[in-house]
Order: structure tokens, then sequence, then C-alpha cells
């Protein structure tokens, strides 16, 4: 496959778009997770105006934009602070988000890397270093990579929470 970006992916779907996230923390040095620990209020459309404007002009298409987060609980700070943001930028861009606390994940079968899958047919692995950098990614269009991605997100999707329901205070039940 000829270099695609991001964009041009997301361009060319036209039913789903799914995103697997399965790390408790992501770049470090994000502006909008360093402000909100600093407790000032952010608006995160400022920051994040390219990924609003494109999942809005996506989902304006009738593309479904699913993302799944498998979290361990109690919820990292990264955790904490998407859950807040979650409405002000992904919801409020027409996005759908579900919560799956990692212990009921146990049993499923998921990819190594986080991903997201176009249509059912390209997947776009994204690589992270230890400390939650992207250092990376890797568009695969191979069936059974292909299916096995399908099928992990599927059922993580099943089993996940609506961000509208996921209290992660009331949900967790094991103590540390």
């Amino acid at each position: 496959m000829a270099a695609t970006t991001f964009e041009d992916l997301l361009d060319g779907c036209r039913a789903v778009a799914a995103h697997l996230e399965m790390r408790d923390a992501y770049s470090p040095h994000d502006p909008i997770y360093l402000d909100w620990k600093a407790g000032r209020k952010v608006d995160p459309i400022d920051h994040e105006r390219e990924w609003y404007d494109l999942a809005v002009r996506t989902v304006a298409r009738g593309v479904a934009i699913r993302r799944a987060r498998i979290v361990s609980e109690p919820i990292s700070d990264w955790i904490r602070h998407e859950l807040e943001t979650t409405p002000k930028l992904n919801l409020r861009a027409g996005e759908q988000v579900r919560w799956l606390p990692r212990r009921q994940a146990s049993d499923l079968a998921l990819p190594g890397n986080d991903f997201w899958l176009f249509d059912g047919k390209i997947v776009r692995f994204g690589f992270f270093s230890g400390d939650g950098n992207y250092v990376g990614d890797e568009v695969v269009e191979d069936p059974d990579t292909v299916s096995r991605c399908c099928s992990a997100f599927e059922a993580v999707w099943e089993r996940g929470i609506d961000h509208r329901d996921y209290d992660p205070d009331r949900h967790h039940r094991y103590k540390v």
C-alpha cells in the first residue's frame, strides 16, 4: 500500500471508523493533559481543532466513529483526563465512546497494539513507547489481520459501557 495519511484513511471511510485504545497513558507532554493536571480550564477543541474538524466532517458524511477504551481501574490520571474531556471533544464531534474496565476484558483475544479500523477493510496500528509517546504506525490490509481486529473491536464494543453511563468510581469494585 502506498503511504497514506490518517486523514486520507478517514476521508476514504464510507461506513464505520473504529478505534481501540488499550493504554492507560498517552503523550505525557500533551498540552491539554498538562493544562488539565495544572487545574487550568481549557477547551480541548482549541488544542485539537484539526481532529475535531476532521471528525465532524466525517460524521456529517454519515460515517460512524466508534471509540472503545480498555482501562485499568482505579483509573490513571490520563484516563481521568480523557473521561472529563470526552464530552467536550469526542462526543461533541459526533463520536460514540465506550469504556471497558480491563478486568472485564481478560478473556478477550486482543491485538498487541491500539488500532484504527476503517470499514472493516484496513487496519492502522499505532505504536507507542513505554512512557506513552507515539513512535509510529503501520497500515495493514491483510484480511486475516483485519478480521481479527474486527472481532476484537466488536467484542470490546459489546461489553463496553457507554460514556454517559461509565463512572469508574461506581464501577470500580476492586480495591488496591
